[in-house]
């Protein structure tokens, strides 16, 4: 099984950008693919990014343009920049790996992103 661990996050100022990263560890990243999700205070998770093991990507309308999911298979890593940072970006970021529909779905444990106006 893998083991994810997130890392990047922080407290950044509007309009800024952070690139967060997605570590696996115990397994071999290149096979899985992987989502990006964001919870908020008081808020359902929601997803912000997925990459297939093809490198096939796919963001939800919400987080089409500021958005960039990537993988460095060779660094078993997972990133999303993001770009233009509001204070309504501000949540924990969560990656997940998945090796297909109806397989273990694994979680990190998620980085801080608090964007101050």
């Amino acid at each position: 099984q893998v083991q994810l661990v997130e890392s990047g996050g922080g407290l950044v100022q509007a309009g800024t950008s952070l690139r967060l990263s997605c570590v696996g560890s115990g397994g071999t990243m290149s096979i899985y693919a992987v989502g990006w999700y964001r919870q908020a205070p008081g808020k359902p998770r929601e997803l912000v990014a997925q990459i297939g093991s093809g490198g096939s990507t796919y963001y939800p309308d919400s987080a089409k343009g500021r958005f960039t999911i990537s993988r460095e298979d060779a660094e078993n890593t997972v990133y999303l920049q993001i770009n233009s940072l509001k204070p309504e970006d501000t949540a924990v970021y969560y990656c997940n790996a998945q090796r297909g529909v109806g397989s273990t779905l694994y979680w990190g444990q998620g980085t801080q992103v608090t964007v101050s106006s």
